[in-house]
Protein backbone atom coordinates (compact mmCIF):
# COMPACT_ATOMS: atom_id res chain seq x y z
CA UNK A 1 0.00 0.00 0.00
CA UNK A 2 1.30 3.42 -0.94
CA UNK A 3 1.11 5.03 2.50
CA UNK A 4 3.62 7.72 1.60
CA UNK A 5 1.69 9.17 -1.34
CA UNK A 6 0.24 12.66 -1.13
CA UNK A 7 -3.48 12.59 -0.39
CA UNK A 8 -4.99 14.93 -2.99
CA UNK A 9 -8.70 15.12 -2.24
CA UNK A 10 -9.50 17.27 -5.26
CA UNK A 11 -7.85 14.76 -7.57
CA UNK A 12 -9.74 11.97 -5.82
CA UNK A 13 -13.04 13.77 -6.31
CA UNK A 14 -12.48 13.93 -10.05
CA UNK A 15 -12.52 10.12 -10.06
CA UNK A 16 -16.14 10.00 -8.83
CA UNK A 17 -18.70 10.86 -11.53
CA UNK A 18 -21.63 11.20 -9.13
CA UNK A 19 -19.95 14.08 -7.29
CA UNK A 20 -20.54 16.27 -10.35
CA UNK A 21 -24.32 16.18 -10.02
CA UNK A 22 -26.59 18.71 -8.36
CA UNK A 23 -29.16 17.98 -5.66
CA UNK A 24 -31.92 20.56 -5.10
CA UNK A 25 -29.96 22.77 -7.47
CA UNK A 26 -26.83 22.64 -5.30
CA UNK A 27 -23.61 20.60 -5.52
CA UNK A 28 -24.01 17.22 -3.90
CA UNK A 29 -22.38 16.89 -0.48
CA UNK A 30 -22.45 13.18 0.27
CA UNK A 31 -22.15 12.48 4.01
CA UNK A 32 -23.88 9.10 4.15
CA UNK A 33 -20.80 6.95 3.70
CA UNK A 34 -21.48 4.64 6.66
CA UNK A 35 -24.53 3.42 4.72
CA UNK A 36 -22.74 3.03 1.39
CA UNK A 37 -19.86 4.72 -0.40
CA UNK A 38 -19.77 6.25 -3.86
CA UNK A 39 -17.89 4.49 -6.68
CA UNK A 40 -14.89 5.76 -8.63
CA UNK A 41 -14.82 5.54 -12.41
CA UNK A 42 -12.27 2.71 -12.22
CA UNK A 43 -14.76 0.51 -10.34
CA UNK A 44 -17.65 1.38 -12.64
CA UNK A 45 -15.48 0.69 -15.69
CA UNK A 46 -14.26 -2.64 -14.27
CA UNK A 47 -17.81 -3.94 -13.97
CA UNK A 48 -18.79 -2.55 -17.37
CA UNK A 49 -15.68 -4.01 -18.98
CA UNK A 50 -16.40 -7.46 -17.57
CA UNK A 51 -19.82 -7.58 -19.19
CA UNK A 52 -18.55 -6.13 -22.47
CA UNK A 53 -15.42 -8.29 -22.78
CA UNK A 54 -15.30 -11.32 -20.48
CA UNK A 55 -18.85 -12.25 -19.53
CA UNK A 56 -19.13 -16.01 -18.98
CA UNK A 57 -19.78 -18.37 -16.09
CA UNK A 58 -16.75 -19.49 -14.09
CA UNK A 59 -15.36 -22.95 -13.32
CA UNK A 60 -17.69 -24.65 -15.79
CA UNK A 61 -16.30 -24.08 -19.23
CA UNK A 62 -13.18 -24.85 -21.21
CA UNK A 63 -13.75 -22.01 -23.65
CA UNK A 64 -11.66 -18.85 -23.51
CA UNK A 65 -14.29 -16.54 -22.02
CA UNK A 66 -14.93 -18.91 -19.11
CA UNK A 67 -11.24 -19.29 -18.45
CA UNK A 68 -10.73 -15.52 -18.49
CA UNK A 69 -13.70 -14.89 -16.21
CA UNK A 70 -12.43 -17.55 -13.79
CA UNK A 71 -8.99 -15.92 -13.75
CA UNK A 72 -10.51 -12.51 -13.00
CA UNK A 73 -12.56 -13.96 -10.13
CA UNK A 74 -9.48 -15.68 -8.72
CA UNK A 75 -7.51 -12.44 -9.01
CA UNK A 76 -10.20 -10.55 -7.08
CA UNK A 77 -10.10 -13.15 -4.31
CA UNK A 78 -6.32 -12.82 -4.13
CA UNK A 79 -6.62 -9.03 -3.82
CA UNK A 80 -9.02 -9.38 -0.91
CA UNK A 81 -6.73 -11.87 0.81
CA UNK A 82 -3.76 -9.48 0.51
CA UNK A 83 -5.81 -6.48 1.63
CA UNK A 84 -6.81 -8.13 4.93
CA UNK A 85 -3.54 -10.09 5.25
CA UNK A 86 -5.15 -13.53 5.16
CA UNK A 87 -2.76 -16.48 5.07
CA UNK A 88 -4.49 -18.04 2.07
CA UNK A 89 -6.98 -17.14 -0.64
CA UNK A 90 -8.90 -20.24 0.50
CA UNK A 91 -9.87 -18.26 3.61
CA UNK A 92 -11.83 -15.69 1.56
CA UNK A 93 -15.48 -16.52 0.79
CA UNK A 94 -17.47 -14.20 -1.45
CA UNK A 95 -20.98 -13.44 -0.18
CA UNK A 96 -23.62 -10.86 -1.09
CA UNK A 97 -22.68 -8.65 1.87
CA UNK A 98 -21.56 -8.72 5.51
CA UNK A 99 -25.07 -9.70 6.57
CA UNK A 100 -24.91 -12.90 4.53
CA UNK A 101 -21.40 -13.57 5.80
CA UNK A 102 -22.57 -13.46 9.43
CA UNK A 103 -25.61 -15.56 8.65
CA UNK A 104 -23.31 -18.09 6.99
CA UNK A 105 -21.40 -18.48 10.25
CA UNK A 106 -24.62 -18.74 12.27
CA UNK A 107 -26.02 -21.46 10.02
CA UNK A 108 -22.93 -23.42 8.99
CA UNK A 109 -20.87 -23.11 12.19
CA UNK A 110 -23.41 -22.34 14.91
CA UNK A 111 -25.92 -25.03 14.03
CA UNK A 112 -23.20 -27.66 13.94
CA UNK A 113 -21.14 -26.79 16.98
CA UNK A 114 -23.45 -25.06 19.48
CA UNK A 115 -25.81 -26.85 21.84
CA UNK A 116 -28.34 -26.01 24.54
CA UNK A 117 -26.77 -24.17 27.45
CA UNK A 118 -23.93 -22.67 25.41
CA UNK A 119 -23.54 -18.89 25.36
CA UNK A 120 -22.81 -16.30 22.68
CA UNK A 121 -21.37 -12.96 23.78
CA UNK A 122 -22.30 -9.82 21.84
CA UNK A 123 -22.35 -6.10 22.64
CA UNK A 124 -25.21 -3.65 23.03
CA UNK A 125 -23.97 -1.65 20.02
CA UNK A 126 -24.31 -4.38 17.41
CA UNK A 127 -25.93 -3.76 14.04
CA UNK A 128 -29.01 -5.92 13.55
CA UNK A 129 -26.95 -8.02 11.12
CA UNK A 130 -24.81 -9.17 14.04
CA UNK A 131 -27.75 -9.65 16.38
CA UNK A 132 -30.80 -11.11 14.64
CA UNK A 133 -28.98 -14.19 13.23
CA UNK A 134 -27.83 -15.07 16.75
CA UNK A 135 -31.32 -14.52 18.16
CA UNK A 136 -32.71 -16.98 15.60
CA UNK A 137 -29.98 -19.49 16.45
CA UNK A 138 -30.53 -19.05 20.20
CA UNK A 139 -34.25 -19.73 19.88
CA UNK A 140 -33.59 -22.82 17.78
CA UNK A 141 -30.73 -24.31 19.80
CA UNK A 142 -31.43 -23.12 23.34
CA UNK A 143 -28.31 -20.95 23.34
CA UNK A 144 -28.11 -17.98 25.70
CA UNK A 145 -27.12 -14.52 24.46
CA UNK A 146 -25.11 -12.28 26.80
CA UNK A 147 -24.29 -8.63 26.12
CA UNK A 148 -21.36 -6.40 26.94
CA UNK A 149 -22.94 -3.10 28.07
CA UNK A 150 -22.25 0.21 26.36
CA UNK A 151 -21.16 3.16 28.51
CA UNK A 152 -22.79 6.58 28.48
CA UNK A 153 -19.93 7.66 26.17
CA UNK A 154 -20.85 4.95 23.70
CA UNK A 155 -17.79 2.82 24.40
CA UNK A 156 -17.04 -0.75 25.49
CA UNK A 157 -15.01 -1.40 28.64
CA UNK A 158 -12.70 -4.40 28.50
CA UNK A 159 -13.46 -5.23 32.14
CA UNK A 160 -17.18 -5.40 31.33
CA UNK A 161 -16.42 -7.74 28.45
CA UNK A 162 -14.42 -9.90 30.83
CA UNK A 163 -17.44 -10.17 33.14
CA UNK A 164 -19.74 -11.02 30.21
CA UNK A 165 -17.59 -13.82 28.82
CA UNK A 166 -17.92 -17.02 30.87
CA UNK A 167 -16.66 -20.61 30.60
CA UNK A 168 -19.90 -21.32 28.72
CA UNK A 169 -19.14 -18.72 26.03
CA UNK A 170 -18.54 -20.47 22.71
CA UNK A 171 -18.52 -17.38 20.48
CA UNK A 172 -17.78 -13.70 20.95
CA UNK A 173 -19.14 -11.70 17.96
CA UNK A 174 -18.68 -7.94 18.02
CA UNK A 175 -18.30 -4.89 15.81
CA UNK A 176 -14.87 -3.38 15.34
CA UNK A 177 -16.40 0.05 14.73
CA UNK A 178 -19.94 1.17 15.51
CA UNK A 179 -21.91 2.29 12.47
CA UNK A 180 -24.23 4.36 14.67
CA UNK A 181 -21.69 6.09 16.94
CA UNK A 182 -18.37 5.66 15.16
CA UNK A 183 -16.86 4.08 18.28
CA UNK A 184 -13.60 2.25 17.57
CA UNK A 185 -13.54 -0.78 19.82
CA UNK A 186 -10.40 -2.31 21.41
CA UNK A 187 -10.38 -5.25 19.01
CA UNK A 188 -7.12 -6.98 20.09
CA UNK A 189 -8.05 -6.83 23.78
CA UNK A 190 -11.56 -8.17 23.16
CA UNK A 191 -10.22 -10.99 21.00
CA UNK A 192 -7.70 -11.86 23.71
CA UNK A 193 -10.47 -12.22 26.29
CA UNK A 194 -12.36 -14.62 24.05
CA UNK A 195 -9.25 -16.72 23.42
CA UNK A 196 -8.58 -16.97 27.16
CA UNK A 197 -12.09 -18.40 27.55
CA UNK A 198 -11.62 -20.80 24.62
CA UNK A 199 -14.36 -19.08 22.59
CA UNK A 200 -14.43 -18.61 18.84
CA UNK A 201 -14.43 -15.02 17.56
CA UNK A 202 -16.24 -13.11 14.82
CA UNK A 203 -15.43 -9.49 14.01
CA UNK A 204 -17.99 -7.42 12.14
CA UNK A 205 -15.58 -5.19 10.21
CA UNK A 206 -18.18 -3.56 7.96
CA UNK A 207 -17.21 -0.08 9.18
CA UNK A 208 -13.57 -0.82 9.98
CA UNK A 209 -12.23 -2.29 6.74
CA UNK A 210 -13.15 0.69 4.49
CA UNK A 211 -11.35 3.13 6.80
CA UNK A 212 -8.55 1.42 8.73
CA UNK A 213 -5.84 -1.14 8.07
CA UNK A 214 -7.22 -4.67 8.52
CA UNK A 215 -4.84 -7.46 9.53
CA UNK A 216 -6.59 -10.74 10.33
CA UNK A 217 -3.25 -12.47 10.93
CA UNK A 218 -2.30 -9.97 13.64
CA UNK A 219 -5.79 -10.10 15.17
CA UNK A 220 -5.91 -13.90 14.94
CA UNK A 221 -9.72 -13.79 14.73
CA UNK A 222 -11.61 -16.87 13.58
CA UNK A 223 -14.09 -15.02 11.36
CA UNK A 224 -14.33 -11.52 9.91
CA UNK A 225 -17.16 -10.07 7.80
CA UNK A 226 -17.37 -6.95 5.63
CA UNK A 227 -19.15 -5.54 2.57
CA UNK A 228 -17.74 -4.25 -0.69
CA UNK A 229 -20.24 -1.43 -1.18
CA UNK A 230 -19.00 0.50 1.86
CA UNK A 231 -15.45 0.60 0.48
CA UNK A 232 -15.95 1.90 -3.07
CA UNK A 233 -17.09 -1.45 -4.47
CA UNK A 234 -20.45 -2.35 -6.00
CA UNK A 235 -23.47 -3.56 -4.07
CA UNK A 236 -24.14 -7.28 -3.88
CA UNK A 237 -20.61 -8.38 -2.97
CA UNK A 238 -19.20 -9.07 0.49
CA UNK A 239 -16.63 -11.22 2.22
CA UNK A 240 -16.44 -13.76 4.98
CA UNK A 241 -12.91 -14.44 6.13
CA UNK A 242 -12.50 -17.63 8.11
CA UNK A 243 -9.54 -19.66 9.28
CA UNK A 244 -9.11 -22.50 6.83
CA UNK A 245 -9.29 -25.33 9.36
CA UNK A 246 -12.51 -23.95 10.82
CA UNK A 247 -14.09 -23.53 7.39
CA UNK A 248 -13.16 -27.09 6.52
CA UNK A 249 -14.94 -28.35 9.64
CA UNK A 250 -18.20 -26.57 8.76
CA UNK A 251 -21.12 -27.89 6.74
CA UNK A 252 -22.27 -26.01 3.60
CA UNK A 253 -24.46 -22.94 3.93
CA UNK A 254 -26.42 -23.59 0.72
CA UNK A 255 -26.60 -26.56 -1.62
CA UNK A 256 -26.52 -26.47 -5.41
CA UNK A 257 -24.19 -26.12 -8.32
CA UNK A 258 -20.46 -25.45 -8.06
CA UNK A 259 -20.21 -26.30 -4.34
CA UNK A 260 -20.09 -30.04 -4.91
CA UNK A 261 -17.45 -32.64 -5.59
CA UNK A 262 -19.65 -35.55 -6.65
CA UNK A 263 -23.43 -35.99 -6.65
CA UNK A 264 -25.52 -39.15 -6.56
CA UNK A 265 -29.30 -39.39 -6.34
CA UNK A 266 -29.21 -40.01 -2.59
CA UNK A 267 -26.15 -38.09 -1.40
CA UNK A 268 -23.37 -35.69 -2.36
CA UNK A 269 -19.82 -34.85 -1.43
CA UNK A 270 -18.72 -31.24 -1.26
CA UNK A 271 -15.98 -29.18 -2.81
CA UNK A 272 -13.02 -27.65 -1.06
CA UNK A 273 -13.14 -24.28 0.68
CA UNK A 274 -13.94 -21.62 -0.25
CA UNK A 275 -16.08 -23.08 -3.05
CA UNK A 276 -18.05 -25.25 -0.62
CA UNK A 277 -19.73 -22.02 0.55
CA UNK A 278 -20.29 -20.39 -2.85
CA UNK A 279 -23.22 -22.30 -4.33
CA UNK A 280 -24.55 -21.26 -7.71
CA UNK A 281 -23.34 -18.53 -10.03
CA UNK A 282 -21.65 -15.84 -7.92
CA UNK A 283 -21.56 -12.10 -8.50
CA UNK A 284 -18.57 -12.38 -10.82
CA UNK A 285 -18.74 -8.85 -12.19
CA UNK A 286 -19.20 -7.51 -8.67
CA UNK A 287 -16.14 -9.37 -7.45
CA UNK A 288 -14.06 -8.04 -10.33
CA UNK A 289 -15.20 -4.48 -9.62
CA UNK A 290 -14.55 -5.02 -5.91
CA UNK A 291 -10.99 -5.93 -6.86
CA UNK A 292 -10.72 -2.57 -8.62
CA UNK A 293 -11.98 -0.84 -5.46
CA UNK A 294 -9.30 -2.57 -3.42
CA UNK A 295 -6.70 -1.42 -5.94
CA UNK A 296 -7.94 2.14 -5.54
CA UNK A 297 -7.80 2.10 -1.73
CA UNK A 298 -4.43 0.36 -1.75
CA UNK A 299 -3.09 3.08 -4.02
CA UNK A 300 -4.15 5.74 -1.52
CA UNK A 301 -2.92 3.82 1.52
CA UNK A 302 -5.17 3.12 4.48
CA UNK A 303 -3.03 5.20 6.83
CA UNK A 304 -3.58 8.21 4.57
CA UNK A 305 -7.32 7.46 4.46
CA UNK A 306 -7.41 7.46 8.26
CA UNK A 307 -5.46 10.74 8.55
CA UNK A 308 -7.81 12.48 6.13
CA UNK A 309 -10.93 11.30 7.95
CA UNK A 310 -9.48 12.32 11.32
CA UNK A 311 -9.08 15.91 10.12
CA UNK A 312 -12.66 16.06 8.89
CA UNK A 313 -14.07 14.45 12.03
CA UNK A 314 -12.17 16.76 14.39
CA UNK A 315 -13.65 19.80 12.66
CA UNK A 316 -17.15 18.32 12.53
CA UNK A 317 -17.05 17.61 16.27
CA UNK A 318 -15.96 21.20 16.91
CA UNK A 319 -18.88 22.49 14.86
CA UNK A 320 -21.41 20.35 16.70
CA UNK A 321 -20.06 21.32 20.13
CA UNK A 322 -20.07 25.02 19.25
CA UNK A 323 -23.61 24.91 17.85
CA UNK A 324 -25.53 24.70 21.13
CA UNK A 325 -28.75 22.72 21.67
CA UNK A 326 -27.13 19.75 19.92
CA UNK A 327 -26.77 16.39 21.63
CA UNK A 328 -23.70 14.48 20.46
CA UNK A 329 -23.43 10.68 20.82
CA UNK A 330 -20.32 8.58 20.97
CA UNK A 331 -16.72 9.04 22.15
CA UNK A 332 -15.45 12.51 22.96
CA UNK A 333 -12.49 12.65 20.57
CA UNK A 334 -12.02 11.99 16.87
CA UNK A 335 -9.18 9.59 17.69
CA UNK A 336 -11.64 7.30 19.49
CA UNK A 337 -14.07 7.12 16.60
CA UNK A 338 -14.22 6.65 12.87
CA UNK A 339 -15.52 9.35 10.54
CA UNK A 340 -19.01 9.32 12.06
CA UNK A 341 -20.82 12.14 13.87
CA UNK A 342 -24.18 11.11 15.33
CA UNK A 343 -26.36 13.82 16.89
CA UNK A 344 -29.80 15.18 17.71
CA UNK A 345 -30.93 18.80 17.73
CA UNK A 346 -33.20 19.70 20.66
CA UNK A 347 -36.48 17.81 20.29
CA UNK A 348 -36.49 17.84 16.46
CA UNK A 349 -37.05 14.45 14.83
CA UNK A 350 -33.93 13.20 13.00
CA UNK A 351 -35.94 12.78 9.78
CA UNK A 352 -36.83 16.49 9.88
CA UNK A 353 -33.17 17.31 10.40
CA UNK A 354 -32.29 15.14 7.41
CA UNK A 355 -34.85 16.88 5.20
CA UNK A 356 -33.41 20.32 5.97
CA UNK A 357 -29.94 19.04 5.15
CA UNK A 358 -31.30 17.58 1.91
CA UNK A 359 -32.67 21.01 0.96
CA UNK A 360 -29.02 22.14 0.94
CA UNK A 361 -27.94 19.20 -1.22
CA UNK A 362 -26.36 17.45 1.77
CA UNK A 363 -27.00 13.73 2.22
CA UNK A 364 -26.93 12.52 5.82
CA UNK A 365 -28.62 9.53 7.49
CA UNK A 366 -31.56 9.75 9.90
CA UNK A 367 -33.05 6.94 11.97
CA UNK A 368 -31.98 4.08 14.20
CA UNK A 369 -29.22 2.93 11.81
CA UNK A 370 -30.22 -0.74 12.25
CA UNK A 371 -29.22 -0.45 15.91
CA UNK A 372 -32.53 -0.26 17.77
CA UNK A 373 -31.21 -1.78 21.04
CA UNK A 374 -28.43 0.83 21.08
CA UNK A 375 -30.95 3.63 20.53
CA UNK A 376 -33.01 2.23 23.42
CA UNK A 377 -29.85 2.31 25.54
CA UNK A 378 -29.78 6.10 25.07
CA UNK A 379 -33.58 6.46 25.35
CA UNK A 380 -33.91 7.88 21.85
CA UNK A 381 -35.70 6.78 18.70
CA UNK A 382 -32.77 7.57 16.44
CA UNK A 383 -30.17 10.14 15.47
CA UNK A 384 -29.03 12.21 12.53
CA UNK A 385 -25.68 10.90 11.31
CA UNK A 386 -23.00 12.42 9.11
CA UNK A 387 -20.24 10.09 7.96
CA UNK A 388 -17.12 10.94 5.97
CA UNK A 389 -14.90 9.26 3.41
CA UNK A 390 -11.95 9.85 1.12
CA UNK A 391 -13.67 12.31 -1.26
CA UNK A 392 -15.14 14.61 1.41
CA UNK A 393 -13.51 18.00 1.89
CA UNK A 394 -13.13 20.47 4.70
CA UNK A 395 -15.40 22.77 2.71
CA UNK A 396 -18.11 20.13 2.88
CA UNK A 397 -17.66 19.90 6.64
CA UNK A 398 -18.24 23.67 6.81
CA UNK A 399 -21.36 23.19 4.65
CA UNK A 400 -22.48 20.62 7.24
CA UNK A 401 -22.12 23.34 9.89
CA UNK A 402 -24.19 25.82 7.87
CA UNK A 403 -26.95 23.25 7.41
CA UNK A 404 -26.89 22.59 11.16
CA UNK A 405 -27.42 26.29 11.77
CA UNK A 406 -30.25 26.34 9.20
CA UNK A 407 -32.06 23.56 11.07
CA UNK A 408 -31.91 25.60 14.27
CA UNK A 409 -33.18 28.73 12.52
CA UNK A 410 -35.97 26.93 10.70
CA UNK A 411 -37.28 25.27 13.86
CA UNK A 412 -36.52 28.32 16.03
CA UNK A 413 -34.32 26.35 18.43
CA UNK A 414 -33.18 28.51 21.34
CA UNK A 415 -29.46 28.79 22.00
CA UNK A 416 -28.30 26.69 24.92
CA UNK A 417 -25.22 24.86 26.02
CA UNK A 418 -24.67 21.50 24.40
CA UNK A 419 -24.67 18.79 27.05
CA UNK A 420 -22.88 16.26 24.82
CA UNK A 421 -22.24 12.63 25.67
Amino acid sequence: MNNGARFDVEAIRRDFPILRRLVRGKPLVYLDNAATSQKPAAVIEAEKSFYETYNANIHRGVHQLSEEATALMDEARAKVARFINAKSEREVIFTRNATEAINLVAYAWGRKFLKEGDEIALTEMEHHSNLVPWQILAQEKGVRLRFVPVTARGTIRVEEARRTITPRTKLFAFTAMSNALGTINPVPELLSLAKEAGAATLVDASQWTPHLMTDVAAWDCDFLAFSGHKMLGPTGIGVLYGKEKILESMDPFMGGGDMIQEVWLDHSTYGEVPFKFEAGTPNIAGAVAFGAAIDYLSGLGMEAVRRHELELTRRALEIVREAGAVELYGPATAEERGGVVSFNIADIHPHDVGQVFDSEGIAIRAGHHCCQPLMKRFNIGGTARASFYIYNTMGEVEAFGRALAKVKRFFKVPEEVNSGR
